[in-house]
């Protein structure tokens, strides 16, 4: 006997979709989620989607300098934005912000899961014999704890919601080095790690198609203020295996953050898109 996926005794219905193509794209009075948004690919997606129309909670840790830049963008953009700080590494720090989310905000229409961190020590061999095998571990466990589990720790607190109102999208940042090795730089755990990322992404879109979708984004290699601080000749090696010749701009990859928080991909649930200059097809 095939098991019902959905846990439905009828389909779906169809959902009711705006006439013009443009305002597919419309997230007017919708809130949105983003988690590592005080820089980088956080930053230009969490601004997309308020220029968008969506009210934004945006997320950090590090950096607070979010914080007295949400009010001039919320009167920029004619949305609400607020800022919250939180260890994503913290399962129970998690939930509560997302709750405070739901509680400030009402609900919860899209969530992007995007804080990361990059591993920088070498192959785990070399890198054990120089720094030795607690330090190799404690990295380790790092980008795992910050690229997998947070993942996890976000998707988890935010279900519940989407399960409860019946809906919601979910977006997940992974990476081209989930789907291939990545060259000169060896990176196993993150590596492992975005390639995780891509099959939860594609395990939660079947566990709860329904009520919400599950996607994945994959960038390729992006001018952000980590790639800025390499060497010219690591950004050059990297640029001679990207068919398009150059490193993105964070901004060209808020399309398709935009595309999969909206109505305009409302039958798109287990898909991951590449947005790489054409790096996993050289």
């Amino acid at each position: 006997m095939v098991q019902n996926i959905t846990n439905l005794e009828v389909p779906r219905p169809q959902p009711q979709l705006p006439n013009h193509v443009l305002d597919f794209f419309s997230l007017k009075g919708k809130v949105a989620s983003v988690t590592g948004a005080s820089g980088g690919i956080g930053y230009e997606v969490a601004i997309g989607l308020a220029q968008a129309g969506a009210n934004v909670a945006m997320w950090y840790n590090s950096n607070p300098k979010i914080e007295e830049e949400v009010g001039e963008l919320s009167k920029k953009y004619g949305v609400k934005i607020k800022a919250y700080k939180c260890s994503v590494t913290d399962s129970a720090e998690v939930e509560a912000t997302i709750d405070k989310i739901v509680q400030d905000f009402g609900k919860i229409d899209i969530q992007v899961a995007n804080a990361g961190v990059g591993w920088s020590n070498g192959p785990i061999l070399e890198y054990c014999e120089k720094a030795g095998r607690e330090e190799v571990d404690k990295q380790w466990h790092k980008v795992l704890d910050v690229d997998f589990s947070s993942i996890y720790y976000v998707a988890r607190a935010t279900g519940k919601y989407f399960k409860k109102q019946g809906h919601g999208s979910l977006v997940l940042t992974a990476s081209v080095s989930g789907h291939i090795v990545n060259i000169p730089q060896m990176q196993a755990a993150y590596n492992s790690a975005k390639a995780g990322v891509i099959h939860l992404g594609k395990s939660l879109a079947m566990e709860w198609a329904g009520f919400a979708r599950v996607n994945t984004v994959s960038p390729g290699y992006i001018e952000t203020p980590l790639t800025d601080r390499l060497s010219h000749e690591i950004r050059d090696n990297w640029i001679k295996y990207v068919p398009m010749g150059r490193l993105a701009n964070p901004r060209e990859l808020v399309g398709a953050y935009l595309y999969l928080a909206s109505d305009a991909s409302t039958y798109v649930t287990g898909t991951d898109i590449r947005v790489d200059g054409g790096y996993c097809a050289f």
